[in-house]
């Protein structure tokens, strides 16, 4: 039985074939068992990155091409333990039939590896959108888009590389200098292009606003109604588009409305010269009155003799609110200007010049 056992076929003993043929037989029988241990494995690591994440669901996405890769790797592993056959292994093109077929096996495993890469990667970016969702900003969903598909053409350039450099035996480090040199041409190219797109970045984590705020940057005031990688779009108060670049949007001193804590108003009024000192001092307490009248919607306020000049007793009123839509805002302050008209009929004082107002 020894005999027939060490009896050499095509460069190999009988006893060879069978082992290889057993040890093939027994990692197709365990493929599914393993690939669920190795997800499983690389679940841990997952939901390290991305909390929450559903094992079941991760295990189902990525067992299918983890048990491709382990049957392929470790086929290859026992059947290289193999001599190939000399009377087979003919020239065909520069390269013998054993060249061709490892070349052909690396690439295979190569793009199997990378494509259970890219499963991960797309995992991941759901988990990330799903959490992207319960937030009301938007934009969240834009960046994951745009480094999901950055990190995978960064993948699928590696899976390139490592195809020339272990299929082919390619030397890769003249052909990385060349992309160096090249991406460092594209940069320059690019320059103003890549300046909006760090600033998008910027804002995506310093957030120093988010979709539907009021800003104002550059003479420019209107709600933000969407944030891009390159751009920003604002609606204007006349119900223009404005696209402005996310980098004007970073450097430029904008200040978001839609943060503040308060409106407020300011207004001077110029009294005539005439005016006697008790209708002074009865218009200052009078209009402070009207602002008591209206506590509920003033938050504080002050009214009082700001200056004296030889044509004018000037009077500030400067009055707080809270947050309150622009068109209640408009309509407290008309009230308000109307209550101070009113008085100023009651007690028979005239205005010298027309009232410097200004709204913040």
């Amino acid at each position: 039985m020894g005999s027939i056992l060490d009896k050499v076929f095509l460069d190999n003993s009988l006893r060879s074939y069978i082992i290889v043929a057993g040890s093939l037989l027994v990692i197709f029988l365990l493929k599914r068992l393993m690939s669920r241990y190795l997800a499983g494995l690389l679940y841990s690591f997952v939901s390290r990155v991305s909390k929450g994440v559903d094992k079941k669901s991760f295990v189902k996405l990525v067992v299918s091409p983890l048990e491709i890769f382990l049957l392929l790797l470790l086929s290859v592993i026992v059947v290289n333990e193999l001599t190939f056959p000399k009377a087979i292994n003919v020239v065909i093109y520069k390269a013998t039939v054993h060249e061709f077929i490892d070349a052909i096996t690396t690439i295979v495993l190569i793009i199997t590896f990378i494509s259970l890469l890219l499963r991960v990667m797309d995992f991941i970016a759901m988990i990330l959108h799903l959490r992207s969702d319960q937030t009301s900003d938007p934009a969240d969903n834009q960046l994951i888009v745009f480094f999901k598909d950055f990190f995978k053409a960064l993948l699928v350039i590696i899976g390139i590389l490592m195809i020339l450099k272990f299929a082919f035996s390619y030397d890769i480090s003249a052909l990385l200098t060349s992309l160096s040199i090249a991406a460092a041409a594209f940069a320059l190219a690019t320059r103003e292009s890549l300046e909006n797109l760090i600033a998008s970045f910027i804002i995506f984590f310093d957030k120093p606003f988010t979709m539907g705020d009021i800003v104002k940057v550059n003479n420019i005031q209107g709600t933000v109604e969407r944030i891009g990688l390159r751009s920003t779009r604002i609606r204007t108060d006349e119900k223009t588009y404005v696209t402005v670049p996310n980098k004007q949007m970073v450097d430029s001193i904008m200040d978001n409305l839609s943060l503040r804590t308060q409106r407020r108003v300011l207004q001077q009024i110029e009294l005539h010269a005439d005016t006697s000192h008790d209708n002074i001092n009865q218009f200052v307490q009078r209009a402070k009155n009207i602002f008591i009248q209206k506590k509920e919607k003033v938050e504080n306020y002050s009214v009082f003799l700001l200056n004296i000049s030889k044509n004018a007793f000037v009077i500030q009123v400067e009055f707080f609110t809270a947050p309150i839509p622009v068109a209640n805002f408009n309509e407290l302050r008309q009230e308000i200007n109307l209550a101070l008209i009113k008085l100023m009929e009651e007690l028979n004082v005239k205005l010298v010049a027309k009232d410097a107002d200004l709204v913040r």
